[in-house]
């Protein structure tokens, strides 16, 4: 009997397609995620897990599903997973590192740009009528900041951070940067964690969510920054003590934000950061293109299949359960 396998959302592309020809495979028929009650439910009997982020991978989870013996997961990130608990029971974790490094680069950029040259506020301007005859150009309105000759820095220079550095150069931005490995970057200038604090008109944030990491960017490293600078993550949410944030907002201690990714996601409908007019949000769309998202998904169907096999992962994220 081919093996039971569940996977909690339609992925696009084909790999499902695959996965359904070598496994007996349910996947979750919903327009919305699978809750915690029916994921239990549909692990009963099941050998193979392909999740999302959004799927929470735990203790009670795992206590339910006798029979599961690979995940795989369709991100990069596993903090969504109980990883020492897979880890003890011998089971494989896959994710999918590398896919979507150029397309969260790119979103990166576009929330920069975004949040630099006011565009959000701009056509807030156009929709809500505010742009009349009598207003049909101003010299001082709008005023957004300069990339040219300005100074981006990045807190973490990994393979993302090493793309925006990439994409930074074509616009003339000069390029710091800070990682806790030490790393050095060709085309950035490495500096202190404070200095790129401190001189950055731009700080974009590209860490892995850690105890070391969470919440690196509270009240007391805000009030280091530029009070014009912008904020960019396109990491994880709890990289940022929002509620910090929000306050040097407010004050106009820090000029702007780009967020693609909250402490609690999604963000609730009353969450007062969407009231603030100098705040870009994205709803965690880093990987959302139709390539990369087959491409994440081809990688996770190839774990699951290789560790169902009993095969390597290709790509295992406790890569101890091989030894």
């Amino acid at each position: 009997m081919p093996p039971k396998v569940f996977v909690t959302r339609a992925l696009p592309g084909t790999a499902l397609a695959q996965l359904a020809a070598a496994t007996s495979l349910r996947c979750w028929p919903g327009p919305l995620p699978i809750t915690a009650a029916q994921l239990r439910t549909e692990l009963r009997d099941a050998e193979g897990l392909l999740c999302l982020l959004t799927d929470c991978i735990d203790e009670p989870l795992l206590a339910a599903a006798p029979a599961l013996r690979v995940v795989s997961s369709c991100s990069v990130g596993v903090d969504h997973v109980e990883v020492a608990a897979l880890t003890r029971r011998r089971i494989p974790l896959g994710h999918t590192p590398g896919v979507l490094v150029e397309a969260t680069a790119d979103l990166t950029f576009a929330l920069l740009l975004a949040a630099a040259r006011r565009i959000t506020e701009a056509e807030r301007f156009v929709r809500e009528n505010q742009w009349t005859p009598s207003r049909r150009w101003e010299p001082e309105l709008l005023l957004g900041k300069d990339l040219h000759g300005a100074t981006l820095g990045l807190i973490g220079l990994g393979a993302i951070g090493q793309a925006v550095a990439r994409r930074a150069q074509g616009f003339g931005l000069r390029v710091i940067g800070w990682t806790p490995s030490g790393r050095s970057v060709p085309g950035v200038t490495a500096a202190s964690f404070e200095k790129v604090l401190a001189q950055s008109d731009f700080i974009s944030l590209h860490l892995a969510l850690s105890a070391q990491t969470t919440r690196l960017i509270n009240a007391a490293a805000l009030a280091q920054m530029r009070g014009d600078a912008i904020l960019i993550n396109t990491a994880r949410g709890g990289l940022v003590d929002e509620a910090a944030l929000l306050a040097a907002l407010r004050t106009k201690q820090l000029g702007a934000a780009a967020l693609d990714v909250f402490e609690q996601e999604p963000l609730a409908a009353d969450h007062p950061l969407l009231a603030l007019p100098n705040v870009v949000i994205a709803p965690h769309i880093g990987s959302a293109t139709l390539g990369t998202r087959s491409r994440m998904a081809q990688l996770a169907v190839d774990n699951l299949l290789a560790g169902l096999q009993g095969r390597p992962m290709p790509h295992c994220a406790n890569p101890e359960v091989y030894s």
